[in-house]
């Protein structure tokens, strides 16, 4: 497969970004002005996606429904976005001509890390969530069966972390109504749970 000449330049990021997701199928997100790309989520990590996927709407309340591959502005940089593997924002996003989320109409965004990610990448990108005012954050970890839940960002760093286990209750704050089950989450690997 042949990529086009692209030029990323100020200004033309995002183009750059949609013509290497059209040729390639990788999600690209540009995060500090980097293009950042990963293949689009498959098998354990997809599975997760939807086993959370199909908790959260049942406990939301009218006008709030969870979505995939959504994309979020990010601060600082006006090409700058992420696009967590799912999102739960207000309905009235279905109908929206826009592409990207404010930040502020974000009740919660997921990230489930993939196999290959390293913890400076995952830390990192907690920062841009929290620099752009994404109220609630929760990272999946299947490589080790753990999860973390941010909440309260404030100055681009989340006041609040919860770390917990595959098989704990993970308690979302208002306006979600019950735990998630983690117990169904799926691990990497041989699908052996951690001691």
């Amino acid at each position: 497969m042949t990529l086009p000449a692209l030029s990323p330049r100020p200004g033309n990021l995002r183009e750059v970004a949609e013509e290497i997701e059209r040729a390639t199928g990788l999600r690209v997100e540009i995060l500090g002005g980097k293009l950042v790309m990963s293949p689009p989520p498959r098998g354990k990590h997809a599975g997760t996606i939807k086993r959370l996927s199909r908790q959260l709407p049942p406990q939301l309340p009218d006008g709030l429904d969870a979505y995939e591959m959504s994309s979020i502005a990010l601060p600082d940089d006006p090409d700058d976005y992420c696009t967590p593997d799912l999102v739960v924002l207000p309905t009235e996003w279905e109908e929206d001509d826009e592409w990207l989320v404010d930040p502020g109409d974000v009740e919660l965004a997921v990230e489930v890390i993939s196999k290959s990610e390293k913890a400076k990448d995952v830390t990192a990108k907690n920062g841009w969530y929290a620099a752009a005012g994404v109220c609630t954050l929760l990272v999946v970890d299947p490589r080790g069966g753990d999860w973390a839940l941010y909440t309260h960002p404030r100055d681009g760093v989340y006041q609040g972390v919860l770390h917990g286990k595959y098989g704990d209750q993970l308690p979302l704050p208002a306006p979600f109504t019950r735990p998630v089950d983690t117990s169904c989450l799926p691990l990497y690997g041989d699908g052996a749970r951690p001691a």
